[in-house]
């Protein structure tokens, strides 16, 4: 084969040519992988965040929806009892506590007074509270009685000191929103369904009741308008009002000498803080005589001031 017969052979500059030109479709190539890489993760990052604002919306919508109220008949976040019925220790369900076979009976009766105030007593109550149970199973029968014959006023502000010790159902927190639709919506019921909670308390760590048990409880102590009260504890209404008075009675308790809650119960009488026995109705009620004035009662005497006889001078 001659040499014009042999195939053309590029030269080192073509060769260099297409190189590059090999080199900048390659280039081109990953470029648009590039470019469609970033795209789909812009696509991903905008439904992320649009997510993400739907999500928000949602909860901000959600809590929205739902009723936060300011209980009208709240004073000092507390609620006043206003009547009282016969009460006895309730039937325990799975996992509450025992109740006791009998309530303590005071060793005094406070009678009231024409001539003087009535005795103050508020009681900070958290209705996951073993001891708050305690002190409502001892003393429920002489606070029922002193409320009926005058001898003193009984208010009770329901806390949530223990929201985190119910597996997480805020059990704490939800029996106090339903203690304040009661006492708003059906005030002659509050201390009965008061007193059921306590009597009935659930396990502390345990779930506690649901927002309907809550509301069935309520409604077995009767209600004027039993719809409207079981949608007010079945929607925590009041949970944001509780938080509040929560964190306001730890900042400072109205009426003491700068007395904070610190744990419950609290029981605050005349504006002292009763630090006795949780289980003693009968120290209890000498806490009460002794903290009001003997004017108060017709059955407390006046304990004579001792003398002191003078001595001759050496």
């Amino acid at each position: 084969m001659s040499h014009d017969d042999a195939p053309n052979e590029p030269t080192p500059a073509g060769r260099r040519d297409a190189v590059r030109e090999k080199a900048q479709l390659v280039h081109a190539k990953q470029s648009r992988a590039r470019v469609l890489r970033r795209s789909a993760l812009a696509v991903v990052a905008a439904a992320a965040v649009v997510a993400v604002a739907v999500a928000v919306s949602w909860a901000v919508r959600s809590n929205s929806d739902r009723p936060q109220l300011q209980p009208a008949d709240a004073t000092a976040d507390g609620f006043r009892v206003t009547s009282v019925s016969s009460v006895s220790p309730g039937t325990p369900i799975d996992g509450a506590s025992s109740a006791p076979t009998a309530a303590a009976e005071p060793q005094a009766t406070p009678s009231p007074s024409t001539s003087a105030s009535v005795v103050d007593i508020h009681v900070y109550v958290d209705y996951l509270s073993p001891a708050a149970r305690q002190w409502q199973l001892a003393n429920a029968k002489q606070l029922a009685s002193w409320v009926s014959d005058g001898a003193a006023t009984l208010t009770y502000h329901p806390v949530s000191m223990l929201t985190a010790k119910s597996n997480g159902t805020k059990y704490s927190l939800r029996a106090a929103s339903a203690a304040a639709c009661v006492a708003t919506l059906d005030p002659s019921k509050f201390f009965s369904f008061n007193n059921d909670l306590l009597t009935r308390q659930p396990a502390v760590d345990s779930d506690g009741f649901s927002d309907k048990e809550l509301a069935d409880i309520a409604q077995a102590n009767g209600s004027d308008d039993p719809k409207r009260l079981r949608d007010c504890i079945e929607t925590e209404s009041y949970s944001s009002w509780v938080k509040g008075a929560t964190e306001r009675a730890i900042s400072g308790i109205p009426g003491t000498n700068g007395l904070t809650l610190t744990g419950t119960p609290m029981v605050v009488v005349n504006g002292q803080q009763y630090v006795g026995d949780m289980t003693d109705a009968a120290e209890f009620s000498q806490f009460v005589l002794t903290s009001a004035s003997g004017a108060y009662y017709k059955s407390q005497t006046a304990t004579p001031t001792p003398t002191v006889k003078p001595t001759a001078a050496p």
